[in-house]
This record gives C-alpha cells, structure tokens and sequence, in this order.
C-alpha cells in the first residue's frame, strides 16, 4: 500500500462523495473500497488512523488492538453493536455514528411495511401478476382508530412517532433510558402497559445484552391478541422460533422484518436456515434486506453527519 501518513484513512461501503470531499479538506488521504470484505479490512487497518465502516465490516476486539494508528472509526449508521467499544475505549479510540442521518428513512420504512401487512400488498401483487384476482382473500384491514406502540424513543423511535401526526391514531411510547417525552401526540408508559395496549408494536432499539432476544415467547403472550410486530432496529431482538410459533397460533396478526439474526440468511447456520424457510413460508410476514435505513437522502445525511461529528474531534486526534 505505499508508504502510509497518519492521515490515512479506510473507508469499507458506499458513501455519499460529500464525505470523501470533507474528508480531503480535512487533510485525509483516503482508500474507497466500498466492496471490500471484512477479512481484506483486517489485513488492511494496521496502517490506517481513521475507518467508515458498515454491517459487513464489524471491527472485534482483536482487530481493534492490531490497529495501532486507529485513532477514530466511523458507523454508517446508528447500531454501534458491530463495534467491540470497550476496547475501543481502552485504546483511546473515538466512536461516531450517525443515528440522525438515517432516521427518517427507517420511520418511513417500519410505516410501508405495516401498510403493506394492513393491506395485503404483497401477496396481492405477486397473485395479480400470475393472473389471479382474489379480491376477498386480500381484504384489508385499517390502521385508523388503532393504538401504535414504540419501544424505543431515540432518533428512529421518535421519527417514527412524528409520522402519525394527523392519523386517527392513539401513540403509546416506552424507553427505558428516556423519560418526559411525552406529549400531546404521544403518551409514555411503562413496557407492560404497551404490550397489553397496542395493535402495532415498532422496535427502534440497539442490540445489547438487555435487548438480546427481548422478543421472547413471553414477551408474545403479553402483547394484545392480533398485534402485528415491525422491527427495523437489530436481527438479534427478536427470537425467531418464538415468533414464527405467535403468527402460526394467531396471536401475531402480522410481522415485518428488515432485520434478521444471521445477515444475509443465505450464511446462516442450518437450524436457523429451517426456520427462517419456515418463517418464508408465511403469507402474513413482509421481508427485507436490512435496507430501511438506506434511501438516496439517508446516504447523503448519514455522510454530512459523519463529516460534522468528525470535524469535533479532529482537534484532538489531529
């Protein structure tokens, strides 16, 4: 790779150019390589000071400590899970991400997958286009008049709060790290209050120890019969096995996922592979590919936010 500066800096996925053009100005010589594997930045990151980094590139703590310029890395995005903090903490590594970059896009996202599950969007569409009419089968039903529940009041939770404004809809909200949110429009409650309450239940949380399979079988039994689960926040919240037995018993009217325990599905271990065939097999279940926060917008903001954030602490790692 050449004769390395300190100023280098890696950056594994897709970017808006306003970050390689902030990042130039800043006096940083970069290396784009948006395809690049995990195991090509881990060959790689010992002779950089700085890395952009994605889902694809999680940074362990054995990656972290053979990185001896690492001075900052940076999330594309909010889930700080893929990062190993403490021993970024310990080497005296700044962490930034950029949760209000791409907050939005993941509010509107959780707000078309229910639309779809409501309407039977999916299922409708593949039947039309095979020639099939099914006008009964695919009756729908409405949101209007029904109770939205948040777990989760941060960037994403409140953007997605913010999207009910003007619907015929009650809007409970639960964080157990927040409190005085509530408003007009939204009411604060406590978990068990949300489950027993709620029709439509949205996840906007990171993955940790507490939030690991939160999503359990008893979590399902609390929630109000026919509640329809969304989560766009991390694959792990949610056990799957308990929640492929809550669509199949009726409890779960319906269920939209942008993220799965094991991404893409296609790498995982046999056993989760049956399930998530099982979970496919499903017609009250809408999928996708970890995409809801990626707009043309959010890579943009997400670059802009990454930029400013870095531009606070360039001082002190310069």
């Amino acid at each position: 790779m050449g004769n390395m500066s300190k100023k280098d800096v890696l950056v594994t996925d897709y970017v808006h150019p306003v970050l390689l053009e902030g990042l130039h100005h800043l006096g940083y010589t970069t290396t784009y390589a948006p395809e690049m594997s995990r195991q090509e930045m881990e060959l790689l990151l010992p002779s950089y000071k700085g890395v952009v980094v994605n889902t694809r590139c999680a940074l362990s703590r054995k990656t972290i400590e053979s990185a001896p310029l690492l001075k900052w890395i940076a999330r594309l995005g909010s889930g700080l899970d893929i990062i190993d903090l403490e021993a970024a903490e310990e080497k005296g590594i700044y962490v930034i991400s950029a949760p209000e970059g791409n907050a939005e896009a993941v509010a509107e996202h959780a707000m078309g997958m229910l639309l779809c599950l409501a309407n039977n969007l999916v299922q409708a569409d593949r039947e039309v286009r095979q020639g099939s009419w099914m006008r009964e089968k695919n009756r729908g039903w409405e949101i209007a008049g029904k109770t939205i529940g948040i777990i989760g009041y941060g960037n994403n939770g409140s953007a997605f709060g913010r999207l009910w404004n003007g619907w015929d809809v009650r809007v409970l909200a639960f964080d157990k790290y927040k409190s005085g949110f509530g408003d007009k429009k939204v009411k604060e409650v406590d978990l068990d209050f949300l489950l027993r309450e709620s029709d439509i239940i949205s996840f906007h949380i990171p993955l940790t120890r507490e939030t690991k399979e939160m999503v359990s079988a008893e979590f399902i039994s609390k929630c109000k019969r026919g509640a329809v689960l969304i989560n766009a926040s991390r694959g792990k919240v949610v056990d799957l096995g308990a929640l492929i037995t809550g669509l199949k018993s009726g409890h779960l009217k319906g269920v939209g996922l942008d993220v799965f325990p094991f991404e893409p599905p296609s790498s995982a271990p046999e056993d989760f592979k049956i399930l998530f065939d099982e979970l496919c097999s499903l017609e009250n279940v809408v999928l996708s590919p970890h995409v809801a926060g990626w707009t043309v917008e959010s890579k943009k903001k997400i670059s802009e936010t990454i930029l400013e954030k870095l531009k606070t602490i360039e001082r002190v790692v310069a």
